[in-house]
Parts: structure tokens; sequence; C-alpha cells
């Protein structure tokens, strides 16, 4: 039981920042979902700011199409975010078990979407992760979620450039390289999420090449609906590297909801100017694709501490190592990946993704998680998969060990990317003072886009 009224049912679902449970308020009869934040109240954490910044803008805007929060709550060491349940299914999960959609049919929910979104920037909110699964489908309706990395315009933190937040595959170009979201951007978003709904794949294949792709998005022409598509010029309008020839949301909104009529667009398609100025922020620009790795060999380290401290800037820590929970817990849209490198822009195909991109991938991830096991628990314990959480006898078996662990430095990693193990040597310092060296190898497994350790052995 949860703050005296939410007794949780059962788990609906699972990210790297917490848990989501289906909970039954029993003060007024109604089920709810809950999501676990996991960390202890008045800690100077992220993802403590990140849920009470996702309770506060969210609260702040009633919409139909929007998933309603309902309250914030402590319980012991752990914070709650409750939230309207929407028994249904994620865009993403749409797509991917029925296929591409049609365009009356994306139409029509890219419409609420994009009304909520209009409701949104109306507050002065920019929503900065708008994508197909954060759109939830419930009974032909959309509903628009997880507003976690939103930000109201008078935030002073939306000013800053270098950091960029959100999903890799649906950031706008100027997000992409460093600078403030607006809501431009989500408008760009949203046609990624179009791009999404009616080609049945992301616009742009990550993978495991984070950076790869946010070249792409900075510096190539977007990818483009066949010319007789009837969302192809609307597309153009919205994937627009200029920010200013980017439509309004309201304007996108009312051409989304004629198509949805089984009107005729009124834009035709349009190929995508170049742009005019140029980008600047994390990613530079540069005559080519990006310089290849540092040899492994002396400057490793360095190279794999750029890395992580590059990916975390890239799409926030909580994407990237600790994974992105859903209100509903249906994962992240999982990327469909051929044998072949996908095209995603005329002329061009992503980089490929080598055994030494995954190995850099597996070292950088192990590099994190030993740096946060000691400052963070909880965050590292839901680095576990569910079978190797229970496994350890929960968080509360977890601790039996790591509780006793007053700091863990890596001295030494090899990683397999052939089958996902990876082999340490850790440097244990104990809160008794004693010390120790142990040699560890793990078991990792992919879930969406990030990394969990599944076993030890």
């Amino acid at each position: 039981m949860i703050a005296g009224r939410y007794r949780l049912e059962r788990q609906i679902g699972r990210g790297g920042s917490g848990t989501v449970h289906l909970a039954l308020d029993e003060v007024l009869g109604r089920q709810v979902a809950i999501k676990r934040i996991g960390l202890i109240p008045g800690s100077d954490s992220a993802e403590l700011e990140r849920a009470e910044r996702e309770a506060r803008l969210a609260a702040a805007l009633n919409h139909p199409n929007v998933v309603s929060v309902f309250d914030l709550v402590d319980e012991e060491d752990v914070r709650w975010l409750v939230m309207e349940y929407v028994d249904g299914e994620t865009l993403s999960e749409r797509v991917r078990t029925s296929g591409a959609m049609d365009a009356t049919e994306a139409a029509t929910l890219l419409a609420q979407a994009a009304d909520a979104l209009v409701e949104a920037h109306d507050h002065g909110i920019v929503h900065r992760d708008v994508k197909p699964s954060n759109i939830m489908i419930a009974g032909g309706a959309a509903k628009l979620n997880d507003f976690g990395i939103a930000r109201s315009e008078d935030d002073p933190s939306l000013t800053q450039t270098g950091l960029v937040t959100g999903s890799p595959a649906y950031l706008a170009p100027e997000v992409a390289s460093g600078s403030s979201a607006t809501p431009a951007s989500d408008v760009w978003s949203l046609g990624a999420t179009l791009y999404h709904a009616v080609t049945g794949k992301p616009p742009y294949d990550v993978g495991d090449n984070l950076i790869g792709a946010l070249y792409k998005i900075v510096h190539e022409d977007p990818p483009r609906l066949p010319d007789d598509h009837p969302m192809a010029g609307l597309l153009t309008v919205m994937m627009n590297r200029e920010v200013d020839a980017r439509w309004t949301m309201p304007r996108v909104r009312d051409e989304l909801a004629r198509i949805a009529r089984g009107q005729r667009s009124t834009v035709a398609p349009a190929p995508a100017p170049p742009p005019t100025r140029e980008v600047t922020g994390m990613l530079p620009v540069q005559a080519g694709p990006p310089a290849a790795p540092a040899p492994r060999h002396g400057a490793r380290w360095g190279w794999l501490a750029a890395v992580a401290v590059l990916a975390v800037a890239a799409v926030v820590a909580a994407y990237v190592w600790a994974g992105r929970g859903t209100p509903e817990a249906l994962p992240d849209e999982q990327q469909t990946r051929s044998a072949e490198t996908s095209e995603t822009t005329t002329g061009s195909t992503a980089p490929p993704v080598t055994a030494e991109d995954t190995r850099e991938q597996m070292d950088a991830f192990i590099t994190s998680y030993l740096a946060t096991v000691t400052s963070d628990p909880r965050a590292a314990f839901d680095r576990l998969t569910p079978e190797f959480q229970q496994a350890s006898g929960g968080y509360e078996g977890y601790m039996g060990w790591w509780g006793r662990v007053q700091s863990a430095s890596l001295a030494e990693v090899a990683s397999d990317p052939s089958d996902l193990t990876v082999g340490y040597t850790v440097n244990y310092v104990m809160r008794t003072g004693e010390r120790n060296t142990q040699r560890v190898r793990l078991q990792l497994e992919r879930f969406d886009d990030q990394l969990l350790i599944a076993g030890e052995g």
C-alpha cells in the first residue's frame, strides 16, 4: 500500500528510471498507473527533479489528449508519481504489431496529439520528447504522455545550450546540435513521429551509433515520403531544418484534421532546403562523417570517459544508461534492424555499427554503472533485468552487498561484443575500511536502446 491509499496490483512495465505498476486507488475506487521514481525525497537528484517537473507541468494541463497526473507521493525512501491509467497501447506498439498506418488513421491520432501540444505551448510548455512511445492509443483516441523532460519557457535551464534532451531518432536538428528546444522543435518531432506512423520505421536508424545518427540529423536532408503520399507535403513543412520555415503547431493540427476527414492536403511536396546558417553546439560542422574512435591503447580511458560524457549529454543519462520509462510502462520503440544498413536519406546510408562500437558502449556502460552504484544504488539496481533483480533477492538482497561498499573503482575491463559478456577488475573500499580486489564477469542484455545486466558468472 502506497501513501495509505494506492494498492499495487502488478508491474506493467519498467525503465531504467523506475518501474510502473497498475494500482487501485482505494479512496476513489479507480485504477491508476503509479511510477516508482526510486529516489530519496529531498535529494539533489536530477531524477527527483524530473519527477516533480513532470507532475507540475502535466498537472497544469487539462486536456482530453494529455495523460493526467493525479499525485506525487512519498513512501519511506521512494517517490511515486500517480497518473491516469490508459488501458491501451503506444503508437509505437500499434505500428510494431499492425504495421504502418494509412494516412487517415495516422492523421486522426496525430491531430489529437497536435491539439494537446497546442495546449501545452499555450501554457508556455515545450514537451521536448514527442515520439511514438509517448503517444498512448485507447478507444481510438490519442493521449500525449511523459512530460518528464518538458520545460516551461520561463525555466532558466531552457536557455542553456550544449545539453541535448529527448530521444535521438525524433530530435530536431537545432536540439541535436545543443541549442534550446522551442515549440518548433516539437513540430519537427511530431513530424518524425508522423513518418514513423506511416512508414513503420523511425526516420533515423540510431542503433548503437548514436553520434552518427545525431550527425545525420544535423547535417543531412531529412527523410521524405513519396510525392503521391497524402501527407508528403505536410511532412516537408514539419521536418524542415530551417526553424522559421516550419509550420506552427496550430496550423499542423488543422492540416492533420483536414487529412483525417479525407480531404486533400493543402500543401504540395517540396524538397527540404539546405541550412542557411552554421549549426553550432555539441556537434561541430564537419566536411565528412565523424572521426573514427581513437585506438584502444594508452588513450583508451580518456576515450571511454568522453563516450560516457557525450552519451549522457546527447540523450540524458536516464535514456542512455538507465532507460526511459513511460507511465503506461510500455517500452520505448524497438528499432527494427535489418542485416543491411537501411537508407534514411536520399543517397545516404547510416555508418555501419562495428564490433568496436559495441565494445566501447559496453565498456562505457560498466564504467557508468560502477560510478553510480554507490552514489545512487536504486538507479544502479534498475540497470538489472527484472529476472536478475529477482535472482539478486530484490533490492534488499542487492543492498546486502552494495550497502557494505563505500566505493568501487574500475581497474580494468574487457568486453566481448559477440555474446555481450564483460569481464572487469574492480577495487572495493568497504565501509569497514577493508580493501579488496575482485574479478567479475557479467552477462549483458539489450533492452530497446539500452544495456541491462542479465546475470553474473
